[in-house]
């Protein structure tokens, strides 16, 4: 399909050089996948997995997200467990 040359110039104008389409919204699969990717991150760090009796908020924080990636673990979550955390 050939578009109209007036179309053309209109995307090519200065003024739309910075419109972008809207970036897609995270899916509920997208998030968990980012916090088994945090957790995973931590372990490589740390060499063990975070515990929710740790003083630091961080290693607490991520305690957290395992615990709840835990209950929550699907089969799509699999891929980014490096550690066997979900067991």
């Amino acid at each position: 399909m050939d578009w109209p040359k007036e179309l053309l110039e209109i995307f090519d104008d200065p003024l739309l050089a910075d419109v972008r389409p809207k970036p897609k919204a995270p899916t509920p699969d997208d998030r968990m996948a980012q916090k088994l990717l945090e957790v995973n991150k931590w372990v490589a760090e740390y060499g063990r997995e975070p515990s929710s009796m740790a003083h630091g908020l961080k290693e607490k924080l991520a305690a957290a997200s395992l615990k709840s990636l835990r209950v929550k673990a699907n089969d799509s979550l699999r891929q980014y467990d490096e550690y066997h955390l979900l067991g």
